[in-house]
């Protein structure tokens, strides 16, 4: 037993409280080195009547470790614990300050979890689960009032450029609605759509006011009620890390200098504001000057972005914020920022930009999700690139789920393509196959699913600004086909609660191998998926329940005889079988 690899700490997505009375116990351990892990607990003023020991099942792993896991309801919110650890026939008991070969007499040196404080609690809104986002970049989705043109518009599909502009806005999207309904969608993403001089809208002028070019908050309001009324939730873009050149306590500063009243809402190094190699004397996003970076520690400025995210939840209904450059803002504003978001609304969703791992965004007290990228860096390199192994990519997805507490990873936002990126369509050269590949991962994965605009009707494009072409809306030029593998998808996510809140085991996921097995499940709704990423057919031999399963995209029964269930697939091929009782 290697109990050098053994690790546990009474905090984060080691020991957690998952809801008002059940706390769940995570423990590591060298991957293959344990047969069976147990933990010790019991109520720390009754240790004696309430002492027992739970069994922890293997919930997840990598490609250097296994994570046990459990969950318990102690009778009075709190815990003691340690752990059992079993290699065989060798033994050892875990305490909180070593191991030891004989069961601990009394739990004064084991784990403790106080006490469940509902306002510890991290609940992330419940709506979160069951929704699949669709993000709109609003310059380029739709040009439903083309009087809001501005003078430099290009005409609709064009080659899009840096600075380039289509006519894109609010309205367009009120008009084109239904495609939205028709697909499943629940839940939208806006890039921002505050003033602003670019297309991105990503240098805010006035956070108080919709972009001219977009509407006004009339049109936002009339959307956002619309959307409700289609059972449709609207997460606006939040900017809170910089502002633009043009709002308004920037060009104070830009004109007087050290005396603005304003000079201490930004990080100013160096007056007069000057640049140095392209470098500006004020701190920036990246070193962009378009983008002065907000002191967000100074009172005024803390005061003024708290009073707009309250804002457009109280006067919109908007039902959350994303959170643009969201790492580089510090926690303590977060943590205000969430306090007021929740009495806004408290079923508000707050998601963070970050592109790699999150924990301490992700405790309760600040976000209750992040865009998922390195979701999105496993799914490509293993779906489209053919960077990872069916082994590797199974290590990837368990690495990410032990990172955090079970509530995170079921709201998570799983996303393939944004803004920010290629498009999956080009990052897969052109294959489709290999799309819908990836796609059906992210469908039947725990976390919240984004489809980015038009990549349900085959849009391509390259990095910015190629992957922010006009939505296509001519019929002949969609394909359609590809629209209803989309819309399948999300009907059968929203037909089975264990792809949304049920537990994932990896079937098949071998080295070197492009044969991916899992299952999904939750009481009874249990689903097998199976996926070959090889250019030729491959067959699945996997030991299941013997019991009928069906084919839920072709309606095809199958039976596993004598607890084997065999199947072949073509090339690219793909099933999801659900069990027939």
């Amino acid at each position: 037993m290697l109990l050098e690899a053994v690790y546990h700490r009474p905090r984060l997505n080691w020991s957690y409280a998952y809801n008002e009375n059940t706390i769940h116990l995570r423990l590591r351990a060298k991957k293959g080195d344990l047969t069976e892990v147990y933990a010790w607990t019991g109520d720390k003023y009754a240790w004696d009547t309430t002492k027992e020991l739970i069994p922890m099942s293997l919930f997840t792993s990598d490609e250097m470790f296994d994570y046990w896991e459990c969950e318990t309801v102690p009778p009075h919110r709190r815990l003691k614990y340690g752990f059992l650890l079993q290699k065989g026939s060798e033994r050892i008991w875990m305490t909180e300050s070593d191991f030891q070969t004989k069961r601990p007499e009394n739990p004064e040196k084991l784990f403790e979890f106080p006490y469940i404080n509902r306002s510890d609690i991290f609940t992330p809104p419940a709506w979160v689960k069951d929704a699949v986002f669709y993000q709109i970049f609003p310059e380029r989705f739709a040009n439903g009032d083309p009087s809001l043109d501005p003078e430099n518009v290009q005409p609709w599909g064009g080659k899009p450029e840096r600075d380039s502009f289509f006519g894109g806005d609010l309205q367009g999207v009120i008009d084109h609605l239904d495609h939205l309904s028709e697909l499943g969608i629940n839940a939208i993403y806006f890039t921002p759509v505050f003033a602003a001089t670019t297309n991105h809208k990503y240098d805010t002028e006035d956070y108080m006011r919709i972009d001219p070019q977009f509407g006004d908050a009339k049109t936002l309001k009339k959307l956002v009620d619309v959307c409700h009324e289609r059972g449709i939730r609207v997460l606006l873009d939040a900017v809170f890390n910089h502002a633009g050149k043009t709002f308004a306590p920037f060009i104070d500063v830009q004109e007087k200098g050290e005396a603005s009243p304003y000079k201490d809402w930004f990080h100013i190094n160096q007056f007069p504001l000057a640049f140095d190699q392209d470098i500006p004397s004020y701190d920036t996003f990246a070193f962009e000057p378009l983008m002065p970076k907000l002191n967000t520690e100074n009172p005024e400025v803390k005061q003024y972005l708290l009073e707009v995210a309250e804002y457009w939840i109280k006067e919109v209904g908007i039902d959350g914020w994303r959170l643009d450059v969201a790492n580089e803002v510090s926690h303590e504003f977060w943590r205000e920022f969430r306090k007021v978001v929740k009495r806004a609304n408290p079923d508000a969703y707050i998601l963070g930009e970050i592109w790699h791992e999150s924990a301490p965004w992700l405790e309760g007290d600040k976000f209750d999700a992040v865009m998922n990228y390195p979701f999105t860096s496993a799914v490509i390199d293993f779906f489209v690139f053919g960077n990872l192994d069916a082994e590797g990519f199974a290590n990837s997805i368990g690495k990410q789920l032990s990172r955090y507490p079970l509530q995170a990873s079921e709201v998570a936002f799983n996303l393939l393509d944004s803004h920010d990126t290629p498009r999956l369509l080009t990052l897969a050269k052109g294959d489709k196959k290999k799309q819908k590949l990836a796609s059906l991962f992210q469908f039947t994965f725990m976390g919240t699913p984004c489809i980015y605009y038009g990549d349900e009707v085959g849009m391509d494009g390259g990095g910015d600004p190629d992957c922010r072409k006009c939505m296509e809306w001519d019929k002949d030029k969609q394909d359609l086909d590809l629209f209803e593998f989309y819309r399948r998808l999300i009907h059968i996510r929203a037909s089975h609660p264990a792809l949304r809140t049920g537990t994932l085991t990896f079937l098949e996921a071998s080295r070197q191998g492009t044969k991916l097995a899992y299952e999904r499940r939750l009481g009874d709704d249990i689903l097998i998926v199976l996926v070959n990423t090889e250019e030729t057919a491959q067959y699945f031999q996997l030991a299941v329940e013997e019991r009928q399963w069906e084919n839920v995209l072709t309606d095809a029964p199958l039976r596993a005889e004598r607890g084997i269930l065999s199947m072949k697939l073509p090339a690219f091929g793909y099933a999801v079988l659900k069990a027939v009782y």
